[in-house]
């Protein structure tokens, strides 16, 4: 009976053992995942989220700008057809 104990305690340090090494691989494996991840990325040249939202708003404005310049071009147009056929 003793000898059996014995060989179950054994069996338990073992199993104990193996799991902690699979955990270590397993951060490591992660790790290793995630820097990859990064290098990736980073040579990808992405821009920020920040950086998206200055360029965004700044098309925004220019867009409003543009149709308001083509409204006033329009209005501009549209005074100075009557003049035309006066001649």
């Amino acid at each position: 009976m003793q000898t059996r104990n014995r060989v179950l305690d054994d069996i338990a340090k073992v199993a104990g053992g193996a799991a902690s090494v699979f955990s270590g691989v397993k951060e490591e494996i992660e790790a290793l995942g995630r820097a990859r991840l990064e290098r990736l990325l980073g040579a990808m040249d992405l821009v920020t989220r920040d950086e998206f939202e200055a360029v965004r708003a700044m098309a925004i404005k220019a867009r409003a700008e543009q149709e308001r310049l083509a409204e006033r071009l329009k209005a501009l147009e549209s005074a100075r057809s009557p003049a035309r056929s006066r001649r």
